[in-house]
């Protein structure tokens, strides 16, 4: 066991782990609510997330709703009978924009970037769900307009705001298993092998050009709507996009990571329409400060690394077998962490192991925290320009899948020095009046 650090080192050492609560907050943000007046919200897509989200801000007025399944606008507007409804998120813009202070998205992947880009260029804060955006670029894009336009943003990665990953991030920078230099990210859920099926009409209670949006037109199918879009390229992106933003986020955290230099994936034979049943990916990142450079990876579908998979966790059980975590591996020992616990490896080196005092405070919620922001300019832990960089890289790991290359990463550009391939799945083309504002 190392000795133990000084709290003059520790704080020395771990700033980020301070200094991210005033990183999360732009302090000009315009205060023009009182701390105890109800936020005008906007809703686009109030079903499944959405719905969670509705019930986590019903502190707030709903003075809109927009959803493009009438089933779904109808049984929310029973709860919101005052508030306006709409099925097409540019036309509730056109008409509200003026009774409108927040916007929340929880919408399928591909029309994330879309309403947030709008809001933002409207002066609107956003809530945006998981992943930030669709492309590399529209992540990047997002964040750049929240910091234009001085909005306060959240991205739904609500497992931020418990105490477990605030303890790991203390934990990890404390040095108690000394320097990081290598991260193992797993999830065994699984989105695959989207294909397309025969076409027929759309239901009648969906507005199905809507709901496509940005992405190309395509006859109705039941195969994507309204359960199984995630399994295909065209409006997300595997299991890779739905879970990576959740269990990377930790290690981002602790180890104050931007932007990566290099990523590899493998996986199945690619399929053009269709997600992976499974890939690995790793990315390389340069050092920050004290700490030193990181090889990180991540795996899903099952398919992971031989650490994870030999290394047992104190019931003699696999890692690959807790369904989701990070590894951390430093020069003095390990850390295994899901959403609610963490192990410090070998479980013999640090019998006599002490926390540090806690230096990271607690979180008022995860939406509290936005709703708070938007009324007052207060931090949130998940904004745009954080997550922006989080979703840019797990999407750029999907990117080095697609193209079927290593790729050797300038973040400053947006573009692989090595391959041209990866251009097209940078960025994308979209169908016209569903562009995103600023791209």
């Amino acid at each position: 066991m190392p000795r133990r650090l000084s709290r003059r080192h520790f704080l020395g050492t771990s700033a980020a782990a301070t200094a991210w609560w005033v990183g999360m907050s732009d302090r000009s943000f315009a205060q023009s609510k009182s701390p105890n007046e109800k936020l005008n919200l906007a809703i686009v897509g109030v079903a499944g997330k959405g719905g969670d989200n509705v019930n986590n801000l019903v502190s707030e007025n709903m003075v809109a709703l927009c959803d493009v399944d009438r089933n779904n606008l109808g049984n929310a507007a029973k709860r919101f009978p005052d508030a306006a409804k709409f099925e097409d998120y540019r036309e509730m813009f056109d008409k509200m924009s003026g009774k409108i202070d927040a916007v929340v998205v929880s919408t399928a992947d591909h029309t994330h970037a879309p309403p947030s880009a709008l809001a933002m260029t409207l002066g609107k804060h956003v809530y945006c769900e998981k992943p930030l955006a669709h492309t590399v670029r529209e992540a990047r894009v997002l964040a750049g307009l929240a910091k234009k336009h001085k909005v306060a943003t959240q991205m739904g990665t609500q497992i931020h705001a418990v105490d477990n990953y605030r303890r790991v991030v203390e934990v990890i920078q404390s040095g108690a298993i000394g320097p990081v230099r290598e991260v193992f990210n797993w999830c065994n859920k699984g989105w695959s092998d989207g294909r397309f099926g025969a076409p027929k009409p759309a239901p009648a209670h969906l507005n199905w050009d809507v709901w496509l949006g940005p992405a190309k037109q395509r006859e109705f199918c039941e195969n994507i709507h309204p359960a199984n879009w995630r399994r295909f390229w065209e409006y997300g992106s595997g299991t890779f996009g739905d879970m990576a933003c959740h269990v990377m986020d930790l290690p981002f955290w602790a180890l104050n990571l931007r932007y990566p230099t290099s990523a590899a994936c493998e996986g199945p034979e690619l399929h053009p329409d269709g997600a992976p049943a499974w890939t690995k990916c790793d990315f390389d990142f340069p050092a920050r400060g004290d700490m030193p450079a990181v090889k990180f990876h991540w795996s899903d579908g099952g398919a992971h690394h031989d650490l994870v998979k030999n290394t047992k966790d104190p019931s003699g059980k696999s890692l690959s077998e807790w369904g989701l975590g990070a590894l951390f591996v430093g020069d003095r020992g390990m850390l295994v962490a899901d959403y609610g616990r963490y192990v410090l490896l070998p479980q013999d080196k640090f019998v006599d192991f002490k926390a540090p005092e806690k230096s990271i405070p607690a979180s008022i919620g995860h939406w509290r925290e936005w709703v708070q922001a938007c009324k007052t300019g207060s931090p949130t832990t998940c904004n745009f320009d954080y997550s922006g960089a989080l979703t840019e890289t797990v999407l750029l790991g999907i990117v080095a899948f697609r193209a079927g290359e290593k790729l050797d990463w300038d973040s400053a550009a947006l573009k692989a020095r090595n391959s041209s391939k990866a251009d097209a799945f940078v960025t994308k083309d979209y169908r016209k009046g569903f562009e995103v504002s600023g791209l």
